[in-house]
């Protein structure tokens, strides 16, 4: 029952109901009492309602339904499975407490222990699966009604690679890999050499070379439908033409008959074999950008590469300003690439 006490203004009444207290003043008893007995009800009723979903579903349990229903619509289903994984065991997380618990804060505890340990490019595709699933959380599953990661900042990205590979490690990468085209390929490191070289004309990562069929190369050009972003056509210059018609007979489904692992740890180490560094396999892709922008317009370019706005090419086209320079020095565009 309420508790009601005569003031020098009116009565103020206090409740006291499963735990919630409450009070309120008033100018007449009466009007204290009905409040007080309304009060009360509103907390019984509450009471005996059931929690808010996001307070009955701890933030490990909607890690896991994630990885059961999302991620293996996904391209990177592995890889997010096995950071979902990794995510839920960091205490500044607490993941085995309501998901509707986790707040901004929380995940800025998380962001700088996590920054303490790993780059902030790892922290931002991190964070950047987290808001995914606490978005779908909110929006299809009904958890919560604010995602938290909105609210949280973001570390800085880290400046982008500016790497484009020289004339000279390239001759030095092909003697390595034992490239001569007059002979056909015979060992994987012919394989890695030709991959190369098609990259570097092409611009197509490591995955996409890997992943090429026979029955995807048509004449000047291939067809991928399993890219990192979304299908599309890759115009096959001359240079690289001569290169994917040398692979024939290597493997009767693969052009390269390669994988990404191979190709990647093979790459590295006739790179090391060689004596170079400062480079990987992917920096291919900027060569590749850096020398085509010479010939291409900005349209072509992205749609060769599969890049949706014209910002992208900034990330991959670097010249040097030694390059731009000479250019505008000459009042003409540079000599093409002597190695195609």
């Amino acid at each position: 029952m309420a508790s009601i006490k005569p003031t020098a203004k009116g009565y103020r009444v206090q409740v006291y109901v499963k735990g919630v207290r409450d009070s309120a003043s008033f100018r007449t008893k009466r009007e204290a009492e009905a409040w007080g007995a309304r009060r009360e009800t509103e907390i019984r009723e509450a009471s005996a309602s059931p929690a808010p979903p996001g307070q009955r579903v701890t933030l490990r349990e909607v890690m896991a339904r994630y990885g059961e229903e999302v991620s293996p619509t996904k391209r990177g289903c592995r890889w997010e499975l096995l950071r979902l994984g990794m995510l839920g065991d960091m205490p500044e997380l607490r993941a085995d407490e309501p998901v509707a618990a986790l707040s901004a804060e929380r995940l800025g505890q998380w962001r700088d222990a996590r920054l303490r340990t790993v780059q902030s490019s790892t922290v931002i595709r991190e964070a950047n699966l987290l808001g995914a699933l606490l978005e779908h959380a909110r929006r299809e599953w009904r958890l919560i009604d604010i995602n938290p990661m909105r609210d949280m900042r973001r570390p800085r990205a880290p400046d982008h690679r500016e790497i484009v590979i020289t004339r000279r490690q390239i001759r030095a990468m092909l003697k390595a890999l034992d490239y001569r085209p007059s002979r056909p390929p015979t060992s994987a490191r012919h394989a890695v050499a030709a991959s190369f070289l098609v990259a570097l004309r092409t611009g197509m990562r490591a995955g996409e070379i890997a992943g090429l069929q026979w029955s995807r190369v048509h004449g000047d050009y291939c067809s991928l439908d399993r890219t990192k972003t979304t299908p599309r056509k890759v115009p096959l210059p001359y240079g690289a033409r001569r290169v994917v018609e040398w692979m024939r007979g290597w493997d009767e489904e693969f052009v390269f008959g390669v994988n990404r692992a191979s190709l990647d740890a093979l790459f590295r180490k006739y790179r090391d074999r060689a004596g170079l560094s400062g480079f990987t396999f992917h920096d291919s892709r900027h060569t590749a950008a850096t020398w085509l922008a010479r010939r291409l317009d900005v349209l072509d370019l992205c749609k060769m590469f599969g890049w949706k706005s014209p910002k992208q090419a900034l990330t991959y086209y670097n010249p040097t300003a030694s390059d731009i320079a000479q250019r505008l020095t000459s009042g003409r565009r540079p000599a093409r690439d002597q190695s195609r």
